[in-house]
């Protein structure tokens, strides 16, 4: 079977999403740095975020790429909802926003035990409506991820808010800088990226892997694999439970067990991606100061 340039294959579970013929695709360019994208069905489009730009943006083979919000007071990570909203991560209002049908923007959480959340980066909509999310320090801290300001909390949590309810728990406790997370196919597994090593020195720079206990809280938290080179940040899974991980110098693709079966290559450093295309076997990076595209011989799970 032929092997794409853009990918390497490290075991046969990987050649077998290989697409023959398949190759990576520059979408679209010019953004300062991008984050978090999310895939829309109805349009066939994606929405993602010039976080550092403080927009965000939306790209289709038919309109090309157009500005959503400019200001988007630092978006990062974006997610659907169960009724199709888009739901986001505001590093600069430190918040959880989410579009509303007549596309007004609401605020659904801000703090946590009366106090200001941090800056969140990135969520999950899990399949009973709660939101999953992680709050690193990195609008408070970095320049050009937000408005700055004092931390709050005392520190870096994943998040579980049930809207509903209005209840928000902190469910992880134990990371540096926890960032991107995704849920098993079966949820019954959270996986979480920690960046600390961005600019900890020696901080960790890899995946851990938690058991859902009746929905809402974790516990048995490991580690799942140590990334290299760079650090972990975006990260989705497939049907078959394989996750796919943002990384400085790919997507690098992990089986279940552990082993990493391959990289997809990428000539900037990944941000984050998403599954999309009408069968979601079609897999958007944002990377640097682009979107990529790749199409696999797998299905993502959204």
């Amino acid at each position: 079977m032929p092997m794409s340039e853009a990918i390497e294959i490290y075991d046969d579970r990987m050649g077998a999403m290989v697409r023959p013929g398949a190759s990576l695709l520059l979408l679209a360019d010019g953004s300062v740095h991008s984050e978090g994208p999310v895939y829309f069905h109805e349009d066939d489009s994606v929405v993602w975020s010039d976080a550092h730009g403080n927009r965000l943006l939306r790209w289709s083979a038919s309109d090309g790429v157009s500005i959503l919000r400019d200001v988007s007071d630092y978006q990062s990570g974006n997610y659907r909802d169960l009724e199709g909203r888009l739901v986001a991560c505001s590093s600069g209002k430190r918040a959880i926003i989410r579009r509303e049908h007549d596309g007004q923007w609401k605020v659904l959480v801000d703090r946590y035990q009366g106090k200001q959340l941090n800056s969140p980066n990135d969520l999950v909509v899990k399949r009973d409506g709660t939101i999953w999310f992680t709050d690193p320090p990195y609008g408070i801290t970095e320049p050009n991820q937000g408005y700055g300001g004092e931390q709050e909390q005392p520190g870096c949590f994943v998040y579980r808010f049930d809207e509903a309810t209005g209840a928000i728990d902190a469910v992880v406790t134990d990371m540096v800088r926890p960032n991107g997370l995704a849920f098993s196919p079966d949820e019954q597994l959270l996986y979480v990226s920690d960046t600390a090593a961005f600019n900890i020195p020696q901080g960790p720079h890899h995946i851990r892997v938690y058991e859902v206990v009746n929905g809402v809280s974790v516990s048995n938290g490991r580690v799942f694999a140590v990334i290299e080179p760079g650090e972990p940040d975006g990260l989705r899974v497939d049907e078959q439970g394989n996750i796919f991980t943002s990384s400085k110098d790919s997507v690098q693709v992990y089986a279940p067990d552990g082993t990493r079966l391959g990289k997809i290559l990428v000539p900037e450093t990944s941000a984050n991606l998403t599954f999309g295309g009408q069968k979601r076997d079609r897999l958007f990076i944002t990377a640097g100061k682009s979107l990529y595209a790749i199409e696999l011989n797998t299905c993502g799970v959204q």
